[in-house]
Parts: structure tokens; C-alpha cells; sequence
């Protein structure tokens, strides 16, 4: 949208484990423990944004949206991490139902929706 440079700075996009590590920071061994949709993955992966952009808030969005899961996680969990000035990061969890699209559109309404309150 015109204007939208005034308040996003950037973004990223790391579907695999491997450029979470190298474009976000998020530590190898963290995602070796937890796995990619997990809280703890979601919370560095906004942390790593957040440092990396200079931005004042970060959002992360990770999950499974189908139609078969990679990591374990049943098919619409969503993990939205929020990382900000005001100490440590959180995350979000959500199950989420429909196809693939319907997924991947309501976890970027969740994220936004969570930004909005924590601004509010």
C-alpha cells in the first residue's frame, strides 16, 4: 500500500530451518530441540527480526498449514511471535482450520491482530 515504507521496514522470508539460522539468528540447536513451530522458534525468530531490521517491533509467523505436517504439529497450528521494546518476546498459538490458503491468511490476520493489541 502507498505508505506503508512510513511503518514497515522489511521483512523476511525462512521457510526452512536452515535460513531461519543465517537471515534471523535463530540458533540451530533451538530448532533441533523444539522444532520450527514452537513457541521458543517464533519468539527468536521475531528477536531476530526485530535486531536485524533496527525495527521497534518485529512479527513471526511459523506453523503448519497443511496439507501434510513436516514437523509433528497437527496440520493449522500457527505460532505468531511478537518481539518489542518492552522485554521478552512472546508467542501466540492458534489452531487454525481450512485449506492451505485459508490457513496462511488467517495466521497473517492473527499476527497483525496481535501487533494491533499490543500497540493499543
Amino acid at each position: 500500500m502507498a505508505g506503508s515504507s512510513d511503518y514497515v521496514v522489511g521483512g523476511f522470508l525462512v521457510y526452512t530451518d536452515a535460513m531461519k539460522t543465517r537471515l534471523l539468528g535463530v540458533d540451530a540447536g533451538l530448532l533441533a530441540q523444539y522444532s520450527a513451530v514452537s513457541e521458543q522458534a517464533a519468539q527468536a525468530m521475531a528477536a531476530g527480526a526485530r535486531a536485524r531490521t533496527g525495527s521497534t517491533y518485529a512479527l513471526s509467523v511459523t506453523g503448519e498449514a497443511g496439507p501434510e505436517s513436516q514437523t509433528g504439529a497437527p496440520v493449522g497450528t500457527v505460532i505468531v511471535g511478537l518481539a518489542g521494546p518492552e522485554g521478552a518476546p512472546q508467542a501466540f498459538r492458534y489452531q487454525l482450520f481450512g485449506d492451505r490458503n485459508g490457513v496462511r491468511a488467517r495466521a497473517a490476520q492473527w499476527a497483525l491482530d496481535e501487533l494491533r493489541r499490543k500497540l493499543m
